[in-house]
């Protein structure tokens, strides 16, 4: 029996309800529902009560959201929250049907800039214009690291001193750095398990590692960050002005920084590089060494080696040609 008097409430009301049950999640999740609930409380959307929402009504929501502004990712991220609160009513026998139970891609247009590895010979003008200018050379080393360890920025940036093991040559990866809207550090727990790992250092990554530690600033009282269950972490190997650690939002200002430097002095532009394209590079580079698949999925920290093949490694037509050659003279 369907309750019409509880699917009476409203879709913000549910949205709102589903949140609230969520518990344990990261900042960022957080943020999102945050982000969600918002909207629905501007949206004539969010109003609506649940049993008068039909399939063509999400869909035609989705839809004015992109003609607003909104891009697919966005769009993608609200589906996500709206879709198991529904799913919540119908489970509950508020409502018989989930109206976001459909494939976006069929629905709004996929917009997504797709964050391509650049070439071996962009890696290295990038990395050489990054030394030889006159106020990037101190970003040099950290930038080299992203590009040679294949590290999400955020664990980059969760790093601390005792994380590096120079004797055995290796880095330990378990933790991310965030800095939440309201500016509050915290230390969270990589996404899923395969995400804790070590990292074989590669003798000019290590030199990389030192020189950050030798010109690392200077403070009076060192930072202190503290995870969800209260232990306390120190020596975060890069700190901003102000005597805080860095987070993404630092680095990625930087690279944009160097980028736009860099297309006003070259004929030849440069991609957009992002730490995130630092990841994407590695990876392929990695690939189209010849490195096992497994190994290079337990180095990205994939917990499935599909997301290793299909999402990381980018190959073209020059990579086709010089695999097909090495198998023909072998």
């Amino acid at each position: 029996m369907i309750s019409s008097q509880n699917g009476d409430i409203t879709v913000y009301d549910l949205v709102e309800k589903y949140t609230s049950q969520r518990k344990g999640m990261r900042h960022s999740t957080q943020a999102g529902y945050k982000t969600v609930l918002n909207l629905l409380a501007k949206e004539d959307f969010g109003r609506r009560r649940i049993k008068d929402v039909r399939l063509s009504d999400a869909k035609g929501w989705l839809i004015q959201l992109q003609a607003k502004g909104k891009g697919y990712s966005t769009i993608h991220s609200i589906r996500g929250v709206l879709r198991p609160a529904f799913q919540m009513a119908v489970d509950d026998e508020l409502i018989r049907k989930n109206p976001f139970e459909f494939y976006l891609g069929t629905v709004v247009v996929n917009d997504s800039v797709t964050r391509e590895a650049i070439t071996k010979k962009q890696e290295k003008q990038y990395l050489d214009f990054v030394r030889n200018d006159r106020h990037f050379p101190r970003y040099y080393d950290t930038i080299y690291i992203l590009f040679h360890t294949g590290l999400r920025i955020p664990k980059f940036c969760g790093l601390t001193k005792d994380d590096i093991d120079f004797r055995e040559g290796r880095l330990k990866v378990e933790r991310q750095l965030h800095r939440t809207r309201d500016m509050r550090y915290i230390v969270v727990d990589t996404k899923t398990p395969s995400g804790v790992r070590y990292i074989p250092l590669t003798k000019e990554v290590a030199e990389c590692f030192r020189h950050l530690l030798e010109n690392r600033k200077k403070v009076k009282v060192e930072p202190v960050v503290s995870d969800i269950r209260g232990k306390q972490y120190h020596g975060f190997l890069c700190l901003d002005k102000n005597g805080r650690p860095m987070v993404a939002l630092h680095w990625e200002k930087y690279m944009q920084h160097i980028r736009e430097k860099y297309n006003k002095t070259h004929k030849i532009r440069m991609p957009d590089v992002t730490p995130h394209v630092c990841r994407h590079t590695f990876c392929t580079n990695m690939a189209n060494g010849g490195m096992n698949p497994k190994t290079l999925q337990y180095i990205m920290g994939h917990s499935d080696i599909n997301v290793t093949l299909n999402t990381y490694t980018h190959i073209n037509y020059e990579d086709a040609s010089r695999e097909m050659k090495k198998v023909s003279n072998a």
